[in-house]
Parts: structure tokens; sequence; C-alpha cells
């Protein structure tokens, strides 16, 4: 007897299909022959070759939340927790891009077309960095009025460090001592009312 079709099936097969043929080539019947049934079959869970794309760089995106959401609610100072969250985001995208280029890309490529799911995702990503600045007003480390503006702030300051579309720039030497200086002038902005 075969294993059942189940959407998590799906998107593993997706995601190998579109390892070796690439985001441009890949279609919904390469999915259902890998998995060696028909189209059809796979479109009962995803009504269109959109939705799976979708779907597929959601799951992508999951990884990068992952070990994020850990860190914004941990103990300790929000300044050690936030730089720490930005230094995860940072090192999971770098090691993404590095451990699997190819797939890098394609997913990079899929998360582009999906306009949708890349806003989810950045307003999942705002919320975390939102709460930890919530948390360190709380505790007089900053002083911040809209902590969720803040949060989008924070993230357009540090694009370079986690943005796919900067990955050509993630290998240069200098990257790690641009980010000291970033880092630097959030605390400065995060904090400027406490002067």
């Amino acid at each position: 007897m075969s294993e059942a079709l189940t959407a998590e099936r799906i998107l593993e097969a997706a995601e190998e299909t579109l390892r070796r043929f690439g985001p441009g080539k890949t279609t919904v019947v390469d999915v259902a022959r890998a998995l060696g049934v028909s189209h059809g079959s796979v479109y009962r869970h995803f009504p269109t070759k959109a939705a799976l794309r979708d779907a597929v760089a959601e799951r992508w995106l999951e990884r990068v939340n992952t070990p994020l959401r850990p860190l914004t609610t941990a103990e300790g100072p929000a300044t050690e927790r936030l730089r720490s969250w930005l230094e995860q985001l940072s090192k999971t995208k770098r090691r993404m891009a590095r451990e699997d280029p190819e797939l890098f890309a394609t997913y990079h490529a899929l998360a582009t077309e999906s306009r949708e799911v890349i806003r989810v995702h950045l307003e999942t990503l705002a919320g975390m960095v939102a709460r930890i600045i919530s948390d360190g007003v709380s505790r007089g480390e900053f002083e911040v009025e809209e902590p969720h503006r803040a949060a989008r702030a924070v993230l357009t300051a540090t694009t370079r460090f986690h943005n796919p579309a900067h990955a050509s720039e993630w290998d240069e030497p200098e990257l790690d001592a641009e980010f000291e200086e970033v880092w630097a002038l959030l605390l400065l902005g995060l904090a400027s009312g406490r002067r």
C-alpha cells in the first residue's frame, strides 16, 4: 500500500523538483510525476500552481522564523535579545545561502513572486521585533512611542544583513564591522529618549 498523499509530501516533492529544475521550469506535472500521482491529485491539495508555489515559499520562510521565536520571549535584557535576534536572522539566511545556493536562489525567486507571503513574513518579523522593543520600553532600556514602527525601522536599517537581495554581499569581509556600526546607531535611536 502506498503512502497517503499529504500536503507535506507534496511540498517535499515540490522542493526536490524545484532544486532539480528551478522555478522557471518546474510544473505541477513535474511534482506529481515525482510523487507517482496524477497532477489532479496535487491540485486537490493546492488548487493552483501559484498556491503550491506560495506554500513552498511559506515553508521556507518558516525555517527562517522558527529559530527566532524563542529569542522573542527569552529572559534577559531587551538590548541583548534584539541583538541576538538580528544576528540569528542574518546567520540563518547566510547559512541557507551558503549550504544550498541554488535552492536559496530558487526560494528567493518564489518568495519575490509571492507578494502576500512576503508581506505576512515581514509582518511576522516586525511583530517579533516589536515584542522585544516593547519589553525594552517596559524595562526602561528603550524609549519608543510606537514599538511596531520602530521594529519596521530596525528591519529596514538591517536589510543588508538579512534580505536575500543582498546575498551576494554576505561574504564581504567588512560585513560584520558594518553590522556593528548599524547596531550602534540603532541603540542610539531606540534609547534616544533616555538621555
